[in-house]
């Protein structure tokens, strides 16, 4: 098992369908009157968040405590971050308190790398500035599977605004190293110029979403980052909606076994109608539990399996 957890490009097929397999076995104590494990107890695991999140933090927390580690929530709001502390210094002083594993988010693309060089314990990238988001992947491939039974052979379309978009670029290198296949889909303005190219091989790009929904098994729709955008990269949110959002018409030119995801918080009403959102295709929901499932995997092989 690796050490850290910093890109889907850290994660052979192997070591992901370990991972995914494990998180199987981490959902069952969901079911139980007792919901905790004690493979992690004496360890600490540290959320270290620079941005604000809900999904992410709550779901890392909530797996740490399954697993019966000590966690320690660490804001930088009311931290000495907001004093001027630099990013090398607080992790010293994590380090300091004996840290085993520290998850990490970042405005900064490459922030948790760097991390990785100044403490011992593991780090996990919990979503680097624009750049990855390696758990959102697994827990996405891992409801994929639930649901469809499979990874290999499917056909993935990842939707809208893949530039600023962390979750595209975990899920492009996770899924295809898994064996499914990619399309890109959005506005030229969106879509970086080669990124399928640079991501992996065989990542096709299409700015037609009509033309692409009836061959998918998955559409996965992503958020319209407008507090990244300091330009016009569409010329209304009503007419991205018209183009690039998903509405019951489009929804019912998928497969009739297709399904629909969204790695959130969603834009209702943009990328995605409320009765999509909201339909039986939908895996939304499926995907925040399961994100806890997956984290407990990626904690208890990290910190608790054969690499220590």
């Amino acid at each position: 098992m690796i050490r850290h957890l910093l890109s889907g490009a850290d994660l052979d097929a192997a070591t992901a369908t370990q991972i995914l397999d494990t998180a199987a076995e981490m959902a069952t104590v969901a079911g139980r009157e007792v919901k905790k494990l004690p493979a992690l107890r004496g360890r600490t695991v540290v959320n270290l968040f620079y941005e604000d999140s809900t999904r992410t933090r709550i779901s890392f927390e909530a797996a740490a405590k399954r697993l019966s580690a000590d966690v320690i929530n660490f804001s930088a709001k009311g931290s000495s971050v907001a004093k001027g502390e630099s990013l090398k210094d607080t992790a010293l002083t994590l380090q300091a308190m004996g840290a085993d594993a520290v998850v990490v988010r970042h405005p900064a693309s490459g922030a948790p790398h760097r991390l990785a060089n100044w403490v011992d314990g593991s780090v996990v990238n919990a979503g680097d500035g624009t750049h990855e988001h390696p758990t959102q992947a697994l827990l996405d491939a891992y409801t994929m599977r639930s649901r469809l039974g499979r990874l290999a052979g499917l056909h993935v379309a990842i939707v809208g605004d893949v530039l600023h978009s962390r979750v595209a670029r975990s899920n492009v290198l996770l899924l295809s190293t898994l064996g499914a296949k990619v399309t890109l889909v959005g506005p030229p303005t969106l879509i970086p110029v080669d990124i399928a190219a640079a991501l992996a091989p065989g990542t096709d790009v299409c700015y037609d979403l009509d033309a692409v929904l009836p061959g998918v098994d998955v559409v996965m729709m992503l958020r319209v980052q407008r507090e990244r955008m300091n330009d016009s990269y569409f010329p209304s949110a009503r007419e991205y909606a018209r183009r690039y959002g998903l509405d019951a018409p489009r929804m019912r030119r998928l497969p009739e076994h297709a399904i629909v995801m969204h790695p959130g918080p969603m834009n209702r009403g943009m990328e995605i109608t409320p009765e999509v959102a909201d339909s039986p295709r939908s895996t939304i929901v499926e995907q925040v539990a399961n994100g806890v499932s997956v984290r407990m995997a990626v904690l208890y092989l990290l910190l608790g399996g054969n690499n220590r």
